[in-house]
């Protein structure tokens, strides 16, 4: 049988994958014909049901509720691995840093944000921050800090490996928008997890999930198996930066949730749905046996 997957091809994303789609574990007759997408392409698959089983934003998610539930394995949380806020002009940034959760001046209001994506959870994050910064433009995630240091835009959303890169190009932090999370909620950040649609057999829906959870545990056991293959596809060569990379993203809640990661998942369903950034739904989220 064979299966549609979209994910990533940043370097936590192929990490995760490599033992599953490179038959390094025995994935009991499945096989999975896959894509690799930005988050927001992703999300946008989702919406459209175009793919089997999807990493797509928490935000997105929200909104492909009623097609997918969400697998206990292969998710995206952790403790500071947020989005960041950052701006070329360090006066601005330390300015906006006092805002953060208040009221924001009406001149700053007007401020041209570059966002990875409506859908992004990193946006629906920017949102509980600063809910008056509107001025928004989508831009692929790698796209953000060329347009800064061009002037296209005065603040930029940064995710993935960006993270790690923004300073040596003269960009400066205004928030870390995961910390302000946690600091909120005490609860991990939830950034991406992988579903699948709930059409499928559920033996099917459950030997998915098991598979990706040894998938998962492969990496961990064998972390430089999959060096050229994650290379491959990152944007970032370096492999310091790669590996780095992959140890924000990938922990103990990409191998299985666990109670704490469903709690911080459905927080922040929970508070998207009390602000009305997202639509109801009385679907149950998580994976079912």
């Amino acid at each position: 049988m064979e299966l549609t997957l979209g994910f990533s091809p940043c370097p936590n994303d192929t990490f995760i994958f490599d033992a599953l789609i490179h038959h390094k574990i025995d994935t009991q007759g499945l096989d999975f014909a896959v894509g690799y997408h930005d988050v927001e392409t992703l999300n946008q698959k989702a919406f459209r049901q175009e793919l089997d089983i999807t990493k797509l934003s928490y935000h997105a998610f929200a909104y492909a509720v009623e097609d997918y539930e969400l697998l206990d394995a292969g998710s995206a949380l952790g403790f500071g691995v947020g989005p960041l806020l950052i701006a070329k002009d360090e006066a601005l940034a330390e300015q906006l840093t006092q805002y953060a959760g208040s009221f924001l001046p009406q001149e700053l209001q007007k401020l041209k944000i570059g966002i990875p994506g409506k859908y992004t959870t990193a946006n629906f994050l920017l949102g509980l921050a600063y809910p008056l910064l509107q001025n928004k433009q989508e831009l692929i995630f790698s796209d953000i800090e060329q347009a800064l240091l061009d002037g296209r835009i005065d603040l930029g959303l940064i995710i993935h490996e960006n993270r790690f890169t923004y300073q040596d190009k003269g960009l400066h932090k205004v928030i870390d928008l995961g910390d302000y999370w946690e600091k909120t909620t005490q609860n991990p950040i939830p950034l991406g997890g992988i579903v699948i649609k709930r059409s499928l057999p559920v033996e099917t829906r459950l030997l998915v999930n098991e598979l990706i959870h040894q998938s998962v545990e492969y990496a961990f056991a064998h972390p430089k198996s999959a060096l050229d293959y994650i290379r491959s596809h990152a944007q970032e060569m370096e492999e310091s930066v790669m590996y780095k990379h992959i140890e924000l993203y990938v922990n103990q809640y990409s191998s299985d949730l666990g109670e704490v990661g469903r709690r911080a998942i459905q927080t922040m369903f929970d508070e998207a749905k009390f602000l009305g950034l997202v639509p109801k739904t009385e679907k149950n989220i998580f994976l079912t046996s």
